[in-house]
Parts: C-alpha cells; sequence; structure tokens
C-alpha cells in the first residue's frame, strides 16, 4: 500500500495511519502582525474558539489580523493626538516640565489603549 494518496475529487492528500487514509491538513502559517493584532488573536482564540478556528482553517484569519491591527495603530494614534490636544500638552510643555508631560502622555496612552482594546479587540 502507499503511505500517500492524492484525491482529485477534493484535492486532498491523504497518509496511511494503520489501516486507513486520513487527511493531511494543516493550518496556514500566520505572517507577521502587529501587537494590536496578537492581542486581537489571543482574544478570539481564547474567548470565541469557533471563530478563531473558522478563520483560521478558511484562511481569512491572517486578513483579519491584519486589518485590526491597521485599524487599531490609526485610532490609537488619532486618539492620543486629540487627547493630547485637547488637554494641552505641547512641546514646550515636554522641555519645561518632563515629568509633569510624562506623567499626562502615560495617562493618555493608558486610556487611548483601553478605548482601542474595548471598540476593536475586544469585539
Amino acid at each position: 500500500m502507499k503511505e500517500y494518496m492524492f484525491d482529485e475529487k477534493n484535492g486532498l492528500w491523504y497518509k496511511l495511519e494503520g489501516d486507513y487514509y486520513l487527511p493531511c491538513l494543516t493550518a496556514p502559517e500566520i505572517g507577521k502582525i502587529g501587537i494590536w493584532g496578537e492581542r486581537r488573536r489571543q482574544h478570539l482564540k481564547n474567548h470565541q474558539s469557533g471563530i478563531y478556528t473558522g478563520m483560521l482553517f478558511t484562511g481569512k484569519l491572517e486578513a483579519h489580523l491584519q486589518e485590526v491591527d491597521r485599524l487599531a495603530e490609526e485610532m490609537y494614534s488619532r486618539l492620543v493626538e486629540e487627547m493630547s490636544e485637547d488637554e494641552g500638552i505641547t512641546e514646550d510643555m515636554k522641555a519645561t516640565d518632563q515629568m509633569a508631560w510624562v506623567q499626562q502622555m502615560n495617562n493618555i496612552c493608558n486610556r487611548a489603549a483601553e478605548i482601542v482594546r474595548e471598540e476593536l479587540i475586544y469585539a
């Protein structure tokens, strides 16, 4: 008996395991994604495993993660910029009172990250 067999009807390879031919199925490799895409992947994997598995095996997961990563990065940058303008955080403040500038920017970055997580990552 052959160790591997190709079925032309469905285009799958099968491997002989004992007395049975089992399909050779592998999940597609996921390319490089950013931190937001990785957080989305972890959320789907841990809390919505059916959706994660379905997207993984249909090949839609990588594109989804890359799109979420792109949107989240744009949203985060926009929020940080808008919040810093609204709160009057300027380069002059950075030059004169660095510790206050760092504290306020950390606060803004944390709030922006929380909004992105709630709106895009955990949605």
